[in-house]
Formats: structure tokens, C-alpha cells, sequence
């Protein structure tokens, strides 16, 4: 199976690029920029074209949200006139008011906010005109690398002495970049196997939670395991916001037709957390005289 993959310093697409290498029926082309020639696909002729989300949307400038809708649907009319299958990213920010019950596929979001209707349209006019497509609503991407990583933003943050401010009353289910790109490309193989179970679905990861208390443990788990590598960091402190004074908002996808279609679980979001957090630390045994330093502090 060949997939082009755009928006190469993605945390998505590095992580695709990963997950790539650990497998042997897979080949990915992936190519540095959104907005390309869609005559890309005649030279490539992949069995997929990939697009990674914006994330973020109601917090990222109008026109970059116009731009990646005018891309995305410049590129699936390129799909549409070459028989070329779609996946397409998108933030769960899209269920701008959220409900108070998990989020079923059939729900189409109703934002409020101008670039996330622009967004909104863009995916109707795939369900329109692109039979074969998949619309991937994620909950809030995490990985180490890569641009919209935010784990790694994060510890960055963090190890630099900042301080950190999230809201506890805005409730999500963080998804690790990873376990997405296992998803997608397990996903993507059984499309080109015959399962023909295009359409919209949710993938995220498990335990909804605040985004003050998800920032809150990595924290914590960050001190923990510097304390453990003999390692004192002055680490910044972490500040709840409160948004929503009646009630919590809560933007949680229900992630089953996933599991019945494909087969694919939602991943623990606090391993993929730890797991993550343990391979910034064999990282930073390889950057020289860190631990010293540290130590020194």
C-alpha cells in the first residue's frame, strides 16, 4: 500500500513516517507542504493521499483555517477526478459547544465560529462529492516532535521554568499522535483489502478528562521521573482557567463504529503519556551534559 502523506513536520506525519518503518507492506511519500500541485497524484498514484489536522482551529489565525480548507478541497477535487481515496484529519474543537453525552459520527458539528464553519463545509463537501473518503475527528493530538505536538511543547515549557495555564472546565480525551498513525494505516490497508466502510469516525484516546489535570499529571510525572535520574529541575507551575462558570464543557467522541468497522481500540492516553515521557529521558541521556547540569543546579 502507497500513501502520500502531506505536511512533512506534522506530529501526525512523523509519526506515520514511524509507524512506516516498523512495517514492510507500507510506503509512504510524504511531501513537505499542504498546498502542492494535485498533479502530485499522477507521478505518486498512491492507493491514499493523507492529510494531517489543524489543530487547534478556534485558537489559530482565520487565514490559516482558509487556507488549509481551500487546500483540502482543492485537493479532493484532484482525488475525486482521479478515483484517489481521501483521509482527512480534524479537530474535535469542531464540537465548538461540545454535549454532554460522547459524540456519535452521525453528529455534524454546528460551531458558532466562522473558520470552524468554513471547516465544517469543507467536510460536507467531501461526504458530497468524494465517495471514498474518510473524515477522522481526533481528540487533542499529543507527541514529542513535530509541529502541534503539544506533549513536547509542553516539557519544553516546563523544563524552562514557565508557567502553564489550562482550563478545568473544558473536558477531552487526548490522543496520542502514535497510536493514531497505527489506527489510520491499519484502517487504510483494510480499505484497499475490500472493506469499502468509508465515511466519518471518531478516534481518541481513553479516560475523558480536564485539560488542566491532563497538563497537571504530565507534570507531575515529568518531576517524578527527573527525580528519579537524580536529576533537580526547577520546573514551571501549572494555573487552572475557568471558561465555562455553569457547567463543565465536555468534547468527548464516541469512538465505537471504529472498533466495530476496524477493529481499532482507543489507546490509554496515560501510557502513551508515560511511554512518551520515557523516551524524552533516553533522549536527554543523549544530549551531552544535561544530566550534569542539571544536577548542579
Amino acid at each position: 500500500m502507497k500513501l502520500l502523506i502531506l505536511d512533512a513536520g506534522h506530529c501526525l506525519s512523523l509519526a506515520l513516517a514511524r509507524e512506516a518503518n516498523r512495517r514492510s507492506d507500507v510506503e509512504l511519500v510524504i511531501e513537505p507542504r499542504l498546498s502542492l500541485s494535485p498533479a502530485r497524484l499522477d507521478e505518486v498514484r498512491p492507493d491514499a493521499l493523507v492529510i494531517p489536522p489543524l489543530s487547534r482551529p478556534l485558537s489559530a489565525d482565520p487565514s490559516a483555517v482558509t487556507a488549509h480548507a481551500e487546500a483540502v478541497e482543492a485537493w479532493m477535487a484532484a482525488c475525486r477526478e482521479r478515483d484517489v481515496p481521501l483521509a482527512w484529519c480534524v479537530s474535535d474543537q469542531l464540537y465548538e459547544d461540545g454535549f454532554d453525552s460522547p459524540i456519535d459520527e452521525h453528529v455534524i458539528p454546528a460551531p458558532r465560529d466562522e473558520g470552524l464553519r468554513r471547516l465544517v463545509a469543507t467536510g460536507d463537501r467531501i461526504r458530497a462529492e468524494l465517495p471514498r473518503h474518510l473524515i477522522v475527528r481526533l481528540g487533542p493530538l499529543f507527541a514529542l516532535e513535530g509541529s502541534h505536538a503539544w506533549l513536547g511543547e509542553l516539557l519544553d515549557t516546563l523544563v524552562d521554568g514557565g508557567d502553564l495555564r489550562a482550563e478545568a472546565d473544558v473536558i477531552f480525551c487526548p490522543t496520542s499522535a502514535d497510536a493514531v498513525a497505527m489506527a489510520l494505516i491499519g484502517m487504510l490497508h483494510q480499505q484497499c483489502c475490500g472493506a469499502e466502510a468509508w465515511g466519518s469516525y471518531h478516534l481518541a484516546g481513553t479516560e475523558p478528562v480536564s485539560a488542566y489535570t491532563f497538563v497537571s499529571m504530565v507534570r507531575t510525572q515529568l518531576d517524578t521521573r527527573l527525580e528519579g535520574r537524580g536529576e533537580t529541575v526547577a520546573l514551571g507551575g501549572v494555573k487552572a482557567l475557568s471558561h465555562h462558570h455553569d457547567q463543565p464543557l465536555r468534547r468527548v467522541l464516541n469512538c465505537r463504529r471504529v472498533l466495530n468497522v476496524f477493529g481499532v481500540h482507543q489507546k490509554p492516553w496515560r501510557l502513551e503519556v508515560g511511554r512518551m515521557l520515557d523516551a524524552w529521558c533516553l533522549a536527554r541521556d543523549d544530549a551531552p551534559g544535561t544530566t550534569e547540569e542539571a544536577r548542579d543546579t
